[in-house]
């Protein structure tokens, strides 16, 4: 899981691919984190991407850096706990502005049959699978 997580986290940014009908949907993200010993990202309930997974919880990522990417596939699980929600905007400060843990919009999701792979041009790719 912290392999994951570092991965990410290094990246700054990533692309969180939800649906929406029959249609693939694609957004740069940059929150993650680790809580409760599961992979989380964030968002706000009022944004379409948070009706998307609401709908239809698969989702996909993908990120690239230093010729290596990664991409994380599972289904997403909405954490509506204070504590989970805290422990997400305590690692971006920058996101109060627009987010409280006490609040109806913020919204944190956490990975359920997550399965990441790692690859690069010059290796064989590397899977972890986490349930």
């Amino acid at each position: 899981m912290n392999e994951i997580y570092e991965f990410l986290k290094d990246c700054g940014t990533y692309y969180l691919a939800t649906i929406e009908g029959d249609k693939p949907r694609v957004r740069p993200f940059g929150t993650v984190n680790i809580y409760d010993n599961k992979l989380y990202i964030q968002t706000g309930k009022s944004k379409k991407v948070y009706k998307q997974i609401e709908a239809n919880g698969n989702v996909e990522i993908c990120a690239f850096k230093d010729g290596k990417w990664i991409r994380v596939s599972g289904c997403l699980a909405n954490d509506d706990r204070i504590e989970a929600k805290k422990a997400m905007l305590d690692n971006y400060p920058e996101l109060r502005n627009m987010y409280d843990e006490n609040d109806t919009n913020t919204s944190v999701l956490f990975f359920t049959n997550l399965e990441a792979t790692i690859y690069s041009f010059t290796e064989e790719p590397k899977t972890i699978k986490i349930d």
